[in-house]
């Protein structure tokens, strides 16, 4: 009797199970299925999009499970999300309110799932039964606009550090004493060691901007005599400078020096600065001088205050000659290699036909800035490198190889890696931003825009300027569209360099960030530096698209398809021309 009870129990369950799925499915008709963003779009090589479902009312009953499988189906392929699965036993009212879940699906992006669609299927199951609802596309995709982003390298070079500028090399001659209240120069001090030393720095014939003579005097004497001493002092050793360019037959070389004669009358410094070193007297007898001094008064005045004091003749002996002086400083022009003697002598460096000795690793550094050609820059940069462990020898050889890339882009892997061999020499010679900027290039290169980004900030926070810094400033913000930072990418192109390819990404960054009035603007600006830059009459389509703008796709097509024909297919599978896709000026574009 017991087993006939439990056998109409168990027919019981199945016929009423065999009943509700059905009800299930049919009422998941009314199930609401929202999917955003719908289409679908890749950023950081990511499709990532939230599904929001909800069930109808009193759709689950009782021990049922109501389960949503989603499938993003490409082609003949397809790939299988994770489900959404609604538990009876999670929702207890559910007969007065919608059971209602919000789930985010991400799958890394391949080409081949740029054209798909989002495909649902319902599964109602109690027990061991279930039943599937035929299954239902949601949303399409994929919109692959960031993608678009152009890779940008920049060559950083370092300074070379030569100065090829007209250099003054001051020459000081010691002192020319002259007697107590006279201004001859005399013969002791001509004959004298600094005598010679003029009277030699002269014949050699130097070249010269300007002689500057300092004529001083002693406190003691009247004011008029002082006053006259101190010019007439700077006068006798200009007289006999002159004397001797002269003598030396200097002609019209002469006329290019300027004498510049600077008199010091009723000075005090001189006296304080000579007595402060004086070691003749004690501090406190110093003191004395400098009351007297501060105290105000002529000249001539301070002078009676001095002859008062019982060390006046003790520094009126020791202290006072050193100031009956003319001081000689000259200004000489630096000998120099002219740019042209440079230029060869580095040539025949590099050919091996003189020593890397003849040119110093600045010179040399110097000498590859001469020439446009990088082939000649970067046999001048391998023969700095070695001359020794200049860092910036390493790192302009490899900037070199990044501008080579950037010209020969068949060829531009093998580059990089020779770039990357010079500058994880130049890295470990010193971190300089030069280095981390050229680094950052190399990456970019090699595809790795994430370790660019590295690179590319490490240098631009290590102070990295000028045209350096815009060109890092490029490189940064191309690897943060990749990265999906595009408000940072706006900022970093912003203080790129102002050419096509960082206006394009300007562009595509304030399209990514939903700005597409600006992000026209800069495409525009793109176009207007290169108007055979057929990406950025395409972006300036999409960003006419999205802005409702059926004339500007249309005209921004024409001329990007004018350029690169091979943009017609793109636009026609592109979702974000899919309103437009059917209008005859959108087909006549694309024909």
């Amino acid at each position: 009797m017991r087993k006939v009870v439990y056998s109409f129990l168990i027919f019981g369950a199945l016929t009423l199970a065999g009943c509700t799925l059905p009800k299930m499915v049919k009422m998941a008709k009314e199930q609401q299925l929202t999917v955003t963003p719908n289409p679908l779009e890749v950023h950081k090589d990511t499709v990532a999009f939230d599904l929001a479902a909800s069930l109808p009312v009193k759709m689950l009953k009782k021990g049922t499970v109501y389960t949503v499988n989603t499938f993003y189906k490409y082609g003949e392929n397809e790939l299988a999300l994770e489900p959404i699965t609604f538990k009876a036993e999670d929702y207890p009212n559910a007969s007065t309110e919608q059971p209602r879940v919000t789930k985010s699906f991400f799958f890394p992006y391949q080409p081949a799932h740029k054209t798909g669609t989002v495909e649902v299927e319902g599964v109602a199951s109690k027990g061991s039964k279930s039943k599937a609802s035929p299954r239902m596309p949601i949303a399409k995709g994929v919109i692959t606009t960031s993608k678009l982003v152009k890779p940008v390298y920049f060559a950083a070079y370092a300074g070379h550090g030569y100065n090829n500028q007209e250099e003054l090399v001051p020459v000081v001659i010691p002192d020319f004493i002259f007697e107590q209240g006279r201004s001859v120069l005399r013969t002791t001090e001509i004959k004298s060691p600094k005598g010679k030393q003029l009277d030699a720095f002269i014949a050699s014939k130097n070249a010269t901007r300007t002689v500057t003579i300092t004529g001083t005097h002693s406190p003691e004497g009247a004011e008029r005599i002082n006053s006259k001493l101190s010019p007439d002092r700077a006068a006798a050793i200009e007289k006999f400078y002159r004397a001797q360019m002269k003598k030396y037959d200097y002609k019209g070389k002469a006329d290019s020096i300027q004498f510049i004669l600077k008199p010091v009358i009723q000075d005090w410094n001189e006296f304080k600065n000579a007595l402060s070193a004086y070691e003749g007297i004690s501090s406190e007898e110093k003191a004395e001088y400098l009351n007297i001094i501060n105290a105000g008064g002529s000249f001539e005045d301070v002078e009676k205050q001095f002859k008062k004091l019982k060390t006046y003749k003790k520094v009126f002996k020791d202290v006072y000659p050193k100031l009956r002086t003319a001081k000689t400083e000259i200004l000489t022009v630096k000998d120099k290699k002219t740019d042209a003697e440079i230029a060869v002598l580095a040539k025949q460096i590099t050919q091996n036909s003189v020593s890397a000795d003849t040119l110093s690793t600045e010179e040399l550094l110097y000498a590859a800035t001469l020439t446009p050609s990088l082939e000649e820059k970067a046999a001048i940069y391998e023969a700095a490198t070695k001359k020794g462990t200049s860092w910036v020898a390493h790192n302009n050889l490899g900037a070199v190889y990044i501008a080579q890339a950037i010209e020969n882009a068949s060829n531009a892997a093998a580059l990089a890696d020779k770039a990357q061999a010079q500058l994880d020499i130049a890295v470990k010679l010193n971190e300089a931003p030069e280095v981390h900027a050229n680094l950052a290039s190399v990456q970019a290169i090699k595809g790795n825009a994430y370790a660019a980004y590295s690179h590319a900030s490490k240098a631009l926070g290590a102070g990295l300027t000028g045209d350096n810094a815009a060109g890092a400033n490029g490189v940064k913000g191309y690897a943060e569209i990749v990265k999906a930072d595009y408000a940072s990418a706006v900022s970093s192109e912003s203080n790129a360099t102002d050419n096509a390819d960082n206006l394009f990404n300007k562009g595509l960054a304030q399209l990514l960030s939903k700005d597409y009035a600006n992000a026209l603007t800069s495409f525009n600006d793109a176009i207007s530096k290169n108007a055979n830059l057929a990406v950025a009459h395409y972006g300036a389509a999409v960003a006419s698209a999205r802005q409702s703008n059926a004339e500007g796709v249309v005209s921004n097509l024409i001329n990007a398809v004018k350029v690169d024909p091979s943009l017609k297919e793109a636009a026609l599978s592109d979702l974000e021309f899919e309103k437009y896709a059917a209008t005859e000026p959108f087909r006549n574009a694309l024909k």
